[in-house]
C-alpha cells in the first residue's frame, strides 16, 4: 500500500554546489531514514502513471532533501525534481501540465529525449548536438536546436530549469567538472540571450559523477557527454495548481 510522503532565485551566482552534500554528512546520516522510505515508496508503486505519483509524493520535500534522493540513486535530475514536488491533489495538477508541456517539446524538438519525471520534465541533448568536441562554445547546429526549445519554454513561462552539464569518465575529475560546468554556462547564457528570464535558469556541472550510460563503450562515453534540462514548477504554477486542486 503506498502512503503520502509529505517530504532560486539565480541571480548574481547561478552555479549551484554539485557536491555540497559532502559536508553535510551529519544531515544526511538523520535523513537517511527518508532517502529509504521514498526509494520503497518508489519501488512500491511503479505501476503508477506520472499523475498518480505526482499525487502520492507528499509536501515534506525540498530541494536539500531531493539532491539526497538524487545522489543516493546516482541520478542528478531525480534530485532536482523531488526537490520542487509538490505532491497531493496539487501535483496532479502540475502533472497533468507538465504532461501537455512534454507533447509540445517532443514535437518542436526532435533531436532531444524528452522525459516526463513525476512533477517534472527532462530533456536531454547528447552534447555532439550542442558542442564540439572537447568545446564549451555551441555549435550552429546547437543554436537551431535550442531555438526549437526555447519557443516552447516561452509558450510554457511558469517553470524553472536548471540545466545540467555531464561528461564521460575520461581525463581528470577536475578538467570534467569544469567543461561541464562551462558547457551548462553556455547553455543558460544562450537562453537569456533569447529573452528566457534569467531568474528561470540555474545550472549545474557534475563532470563525471552521473553516468546514464556505459562509459566501458565509446557509443556510452559519448551518449554521457550530455546536457540535461530539468523542467520543474514555479511558485505561481504551483499556486494556481493549488488553487484548481482546492476548487475540485
Amino acid at each position: 500500500m503506498c502512503h503520502d510522503l509529505t517530504i532560486d532565485n539565480l541571480d548574481e551566482q547561478p552555479i549551484r554546489n554539485p557536491i555540497f552534500l559532502t559536508n553535510q554528512i551529519n544531515v544526511m546520516k538523520k535523513l537517511m531514514i527518508f532517502v529509504l522510505g521514498a526509494s520503497l515508496l518508489m519501488a512500491s508503486c511503479k505501476s503508477w502513471n506520472r499523475t498518480q505519483k505526482g499525487a502520492a509524493i507528499g509536501t515534506a520535500t525540498g530541494a536539500a532533501a531531493g539532491a539526497i534522493v538524487g545522489k543516493a540513486a546516482g541520478n542528478a535530475k531525480v534530485g532536482t525534481i523531488i526537490g520542487a514536488t509538490v505532491g497531493g491533489a496539487t501535483g496532479a495538477v502540475i502533472g497533468r501540465k507538465m504532461d501537455k508541456q512534454a507533447e509540445e517539446i517532443k514535437k518542436k524538438v526532435p533531436d532531444a529525449k524528452v522525459e516526463r519525471v513525476e512533477e517534472g520534465i527532462v530533456v536531454e541533448f547528447n552534447s555532439k548536438v550542442l558542442f564540439g568536441f572537447d568545446r564549451a562554445d555551441l555549435t550552429p547546429q546547437a543554436t537551431t536546436s535550442l531555438d526549437k526549445l526555447v519557443t516552447v519554454l516561452t509558450d510554457f513561462p511558469d517553470t524553472d530549469i536548471e540545466i545540467q552539464g555531464h561528461t564521460d569518465d575520461k581525463g581528470s575529475d577536475e578538467y570534467n567538472q569544469d567543461l561541464s560546468v562551462k558547457r551548462a554556462t553556455a547553455v543558460r547564457t544562450y537562453l537569456i540571450k533569447k529573452n528566457i528570464k534569467k531568474q528561470r535558469v540555474a545550472i549545474n556541472g557534475f563532470g563525471e559523477q552521473f553516468p546514464d550510460y556505459d562509459n566501458s563503450t565509446e557509443e556510452g562515453r559519448s551518449q554521457n557527454r550530455r546536457v540535461e534540462f530539468v523542467i520543474t514548477a514555479n511558485e505561481k504554477m504551483k499556486e494556481e495548481a493549488k488553487k484548481e486542486a482546492s476548487n475540485k
